[in-house]
């Protein structure tokens, strides 16, 4: 995987030996390679189920009246992920709208919010609490249960936080741009039945982003409600142009429908301005591509371990996301690793990171990306908010081997700056 890029970039003698090492050590992959195979199995068994035609990927402008395309995909969507409907639409413009949307169309006014596992990420939580016309502004109660020691499911602390009546109970999947770790599909179906044992009547929301196809199974196959997520991430296949869905139960989904849209219209309009077919061959070749995404970030864990530095997951580790977590410990680092990145991207390769304001977020954040689809991190990409314990999360991927070029990259940049310093602390005696 790695000697081909070693003919074509200059990589630093140290980063070359290392990751030498770390291929020589690494595992043959047989366990995962078969659990691949199943999960591709999966969605071709949908394709054939829902019997797509090329007539059902034309689109329509406007309003989308009768728009085949739409319809197709959404129903193709239902049954890769177990659900009795899904609402997929290009004019939810991220992962963070539809599950805002999907929280609004839960919790009413009045109504009470739990959120599992602590704080969620910066920017939901922003929407949820802290902007001038976030959820809590609009009259919603809000709650958090905290995460346990070990980064998972405190359930003590659920069942606690589950004692007081709640409209609908939300989960974080992955790790988000924190120091935990990602849960399975099956954990969140775990959280889903013991939130019903206290509250039969709540709604369990998942955010799936960065989880979808990672796994055989999905978490509304465990018991969840509805899933939410962004179509530019796992399921796009690095071919749908945006969009974001909901799926689970019929009864929710139309509620959100309702909300994303307006009463009496609920799903039966939106177009897909002829983007069918990019999200239906996007979602064909969506395992393809989650599966090179998470052996190339396997090596990457792999090669920064052997450095010294802290990884999550481990190398070899069962994966539940797309997300590596690599702490660099020092912000210097941060912006080291993602300018070395930077030189790997298809795009923008010689553009320089800098840290800056990001909306939603309280500290700088520096990123590092060159995606053909703007903030498809199922492309290859990191982020790095400028807080301890200085972590960077690097994540997507089309293919292994440009993972691991950005990792080799990333690895070089921190290594020659290192030893840039040494020189400068000789000269200075």
């Amino acid at each position: 995987m790695i000697e081909a890029l070693f003919e074509q970039f200059d990589i630093h003698p140290d980063v070359v030996s290392a990751a030498r090492r770390v291929v020589k050590r690494m595992p043959s992959g047989a366990d995962a390679c078969a659990l691949r195979e199943r999960i591709e199995a999966k969605v071709m068994r949908a394709f054939f189920d829902e019997g797509i035609s090329t007539g059902d990927l034309a689109g329509t402008l406007g309003y989308g009246n009768g728009d085949v395309a739409r319809e197709r995909y959404e129903s193709l969507l239902a049954r890769v992920l177990g659900a009795e409907r899904a609402l997929a639409r290009l004019t939810f413009v991220s992962g963070t709208h539809a599950i805002v949307t999907s929280i609004a169309a839960c919790v009413c006014p009045g109504q009470r919010l739990v959120v599992a596992l602590g704080r969620p990420y910066d920017t939901l939580r922003n929407a949820i609490v802290d902007a001038p016309q976030s959820l809590v502004a609009q009259g919603i109660t809000y709650d958090e249960a905290p995460r346990s020691s070990d980064g998972g499911v405190d359930f003590d602390a659920l069942e606690k936080a589950c004692a007081t009546p709640a409209a609908a109970v939300f989960v974080q999947r992955s790790r988000g741009y924190a120091s935990r770790r990602s849960l399975s599909a099956r954990e969140c179906g775990e959280i889903a039945h013991a939130v019903k044992r206290k509250l039969p009547n709540a709604v369990v929301i998942i955010d799936n982003c960065y989880g979808e196809l990672v796994e055989l199974t999905e978490p509304l196959e465990h018991g969840a409600d509805i899933v939410v997520g962004s179509l530019i991430k796992n399921l796009g296949g690095c071919l749908a142009p945006g969009g974001g869905y909901v799926a689970g139960r019929a009864d929710i989904v139309e509620r959100v429908a309702v909300r994303h849209y307006a009463p009496g219209l609920g799903a039966q309009l939106g177009s897909s301005f002829g983007f069918g077919r990019e999200l239906i061959q996007g979602l064909f070749q969506a395992p393809q591509t989650v599966a090179e995404s998470l052996a190339g970030l396997d090596f990457a864990a792999a090669l920064f371990a052997e450095f010294g530095y802290p990884v999550d997951p481990l190398p070899g580790a069962v994966r539940r996301d797309i997300v590596q977590a690599i702490r660099l410990g020092d912000p210097a680092r941060l912006l080291s690793f993602s300018r070395g990145l930077q030189r790997a991207m298809p795009l923008d390769a010689r553009f320089t990171p800098e840290p800056g304001p990001v909306p939603g977020y309280a500290d700088p954040v520096v990123t590092a990306g060159g995606a053909f689809i703007q903030g498809a991190t199922i492309e290859l990409s990191c982020d790095a908010p400028l807080r301890e314990p200085y972590e960077v999360y690097f994540q997507g991927g089309a293919s292994r081997r440009h993972v691991a070029l950005g990792a080799l990259l990333a690895a070089d940049r921190l290594a020659h700056e290192s030893v840039l310093l040494c020189a400068k602390r000789v000269s200075d005696v």
